[in-house]
């Protein structure tokens, strides 16, 4: 009850606002997450923390370990090695401080933390509608509010997951041997994408749909469509509560470790350093361990405060703005609305002309979409779904229909036994006719042409869509569950209705579609690289695009994951100072300490100013 009225607050389900500048669109929805994203990450720069000045003596040597006696005749076991090895690696003050370096004391270093308690609640809120089952959000209020829950909680995950990168790229945070700590966290990223991008795919609304068909041509371009398919509701179902999370968990907690490792990053100098002895005496203090002043660090207390402000936000978010869920497109639908472009569809099935008959790999041998840049990974992967357009869209459906049908099964044998060139030409000459196409009675007259039994077969199709028959059959055609949909998403996508409803919802690729949500929802501003390419002039009209887009932003993905060793970008947080916003407190009390020592006492290298590097 509280959901229902809370929700009806604001109405984010009607029509989305759009901004265009050059080749950029952006909804007004996705500008005001990006906004709000970029306004924190300045906040976090700029407003004082808390306690900031609060500090601690330097902390002492670390103990000696206990040395091992050899009598007890279990110092050689590799249990008792690698006991020894992880309480050397991390011991309980590393994995539970209580103590952290006196420089952490700024807003940024807060949504490493949030990302956690966000993603903490993706996946209990998940696991609540996996109770339900995959129709319960759709049908109940209660299964509704939960899909709310699980929506703003990713949507609050990732925004918090980007500015953490921010902060952590501008920290040059990669710096004393901390390489692998960056590259965990740019794979999680990664994989955070993944999770999101199959969940998005899990809905089976009407948003899921169109992202599915038009994504399936960047999976089938480097020839995985057939092993990642994305029209298969069921295996994205499955890799988004699955095998992804287990993947996703992992990294997350190898990255955590990596952190209480080696520790977060120690301060950028306030004035850069120049000459290769004091860059190489830079470049050890990183990597040593801090010995500087530190600060009381209650590490349960702040998950616990950031996963109940999470928690609060997330709350007020799917009450006030609920979620989207536009219902799905049907065969059913679409032969309702629009009959006219649903007859012209099926027979340009039986004609050989639809998308989908001209495909290729892996659903035909064709070419009309085979993509190559020197090679072809479509043609090297081969046709692993074998999809006989005018056979699956309108022969095998009629056949169910023709125990009840004398004229359908006479027209049905007339067409089988003809060659499949006539087939062809009784297809296309009924495609050519049907531009004048009217109905009578709700049946299809064409003009008089050479088209065969075509006209009783394209009639009876009709009928069966209509009914909704159609949908079950090519759904049918796959056993078990039925969770592949395939067949009837490449019918769909043959004809104009489809496309046309994704245009007027701001969904396709020219308008930065994949981003976008239905209505005025925030999408997946994070794959705004990935649909650049598809806008860049040049590329836009490329029969490459596709191959063009996967290359381009593997690319960037690789140079992101590399930043430690590329010289200039790895640079980049030297030139451009945004480490003074966040240590700036560090740096006036390393500045006014310095002022206190004595020369002898500087040239021995004691204070925190010295520990910076």
């Amino acid at each position: 009850m509280l959901h229902t009225m809370m929700g009806a607050a604001v109405n984010l389900s009607q029509p989305g606002r759009y901004l265009h500048w050059s080749i950029f669109m952006v909804s007004v929805s996705n500008l005001v997450l990006i906004a709000v994203m970029v306004v924190i990450f300045g906040l976090a720069l700029l407003v004082p923390f808390p306690n900031r000045h609060r500090t601690e003596p330097d902390l002492p040597a670390p103990a000696p370990e206990p040395p091992v006696d050899p009598a007890e005749g279990t110092a050689t076991m590799w249990t008792a090695r690698i006991r020894r090895r992880a309480l050397r690696l991390l011991p309980p003050g590393k994995l539970l401080p209580d103590r952290q370096p006196a420089y952490v004391s700024s807003w940024v270093y807060v949504f490493g933390v949030a990302s956690l308690a966000a993603l903490a609640l993706a996946i209990v809120s998940g696991a609540v509608i996996a109770l339900g089952g995959v129709d319960w959000w759709h049908t109940n209020p209660v299964g509704h509010f939960f899909n709310s829950l699980h929506l703003w909680s990713v949507e609050l995950f990732m925004a918090f997951l980007v500015i953490h990168l921010w902060g952590k790229f501008w920290m040059a945070a990669w710096r004393g041997r901390r390489t692998a700590t960056w590259i965990t966290g740019i794979v999680a990223f990664m994989a955070s994408i993944v999770e999101c991008f199959t969940g998005y795919l899990s809905q089976q609304n009407f948003d899921s749909q169109w992202i599915s068909t038009n994504g399936k041509d960047a999976i089938n371009s480097v020839g995985l469509g057939a092993f990642f398919n994305l029209m298969n509701f069921g295996q994205m179902l499955l890799w988004h509560v699955v095998l992804m999370p287990i993947i996703l968990v992992a990294i997350v907690g190898a990255h955590i470790l990596l952190v209480r490792v080696r520790g977060v990053s120690h301060p950028l100098p306030a004035v850069p350093t120049r000459g290769r002895a004091a860059r190489r005496a830079a470049r050890t203090a990183d990597a040593a361990e801090w010995r500087g002043p530190t600060r009381r660090y209650d590490i349960v207390k702040e998950a616990s405060i950031a996963g109940g402000v999470a928690l609060v936000l997330v709350v007020l978010l799917a009450s006030l703005l609920s979620s989207p869920d536009e219902p799905p497109v049907t065969v059913a639908t679409w032969a309702k609305i629009a009959p006219a472009d649903f007859v012209a569809t099926a027979a340009s099935e039986l004609a050989g002309t639809s998308e989908t008959a001209t495909y290729g790999p892996p659903y035909n041998h064709q070419d009309g979409k085979v993509q190559r840049l020197g090679w072809s990974w479509q043609t090297l992967a081969g046709v692993r779904q074998p999809i006989d357009a005018a056979a699956s869209f309108v022969v095998d459906p009629l056949k169910t229909l023709t125990p009840s049908s004398p004229t359908l099964r006479a027209a049905l044998d007339e067409y089988v036994s003809a060659s499949r060139s006539t087939q062809k030409a009784w297809g296309q000459s009924y495609l050519n006719a049907v531009s004048k196409v009217r109905f009578l009675n709700g049946r299809p007259v064409v003009p008089r042409t050479n088209d065969g039994p075509v006209p009783t077969m394209i009639a009876s199709e009709l009928t069966l869509a209509r009914s909704g028959a159609l949908d079950a059959d090519l759904l049918a055609q796959h056993p078990f569950y039925g969770t592949d949909f395939t067949k009837p998403l490449l019918f769909l996508e043959d004809g104009n209705y489809f496309a046309n409803k994704a245009q007027a919802d701001h969904l396709t690729g020219s308008q930065w579609g994949v981003m976008n949500e239905t209505g005025s929802y925030p999408g997946q501003p994070w794959l705004w690289l990935y649909t650049l390419w598809y806008q860049i002039p040049g590329f836009d009209s490329s029969a490459n695009i596709d191959l063009i887009a996967i290359y381009l932003t593997g690319l960037a993905t690789i140079l992101l994951l590399l930043v430690p060793f590329i010289p200039g970008l790895r640079d980049i947080p030297r030139w451009i100072p945004v480490h003074r916003l966040i240590w700036r407190d560090w740096h006036r009390s390393a500045a006014a300490d310095s002022q206190d020592l004595t020369p002898s006492a500087a040239s021995a290298g004691s204070g925190p100013s010295a520990a910076s590097g």
